[in-house]
């Protein structure tokens, strides 16, 4: 089974700082179908993004621009306000994880 894993897990308040995914998707990995799991990774990676981070300026995945009615995000502790431009635009992962909790 393909992981993004790198052995290097430390819960960051809700993802992993070695691998980007959320305590809920290393949780359901084993129970995911391989097409959820290359989904998740392509997201990780930034291969399938919604925007671009404002932050970093990499690609970022919303799944709510993506259409879906609940993102991954909302697994998350809180964290403080990004001050940008444009607050309508989310994170990537990486500069979401850097955030300070709220």
């Amino acid at each position: 089974m393909k992981t993004p894993c790198i052995a290097a897990c430390k819960n960051n308040s809700g993802i992993c700082s070695g691998c980007q995914r959320t305590i809920r998707e290393i949780i359901d990995w084993k129970n995911m179908d391989d097409q959820k799991r290359e989904q998740i990774m392509a997201e990780l990676v930034g291969n399938t993004q919604t925007h671009t981070c404002p932050s970093c300026g990499g690609g970022a995945h919303c799944d709510l621009a993506a259409g879906k009615d609940h993102c991954w995000c909302f697994e998350l502790d809180e964290r403080e306000p990004f001050d940008a431009k444009n607050q309508d635009l989310c994170l990537c992962r990486s500069c979401l994880s850097k955030q300070a909790l709220a």
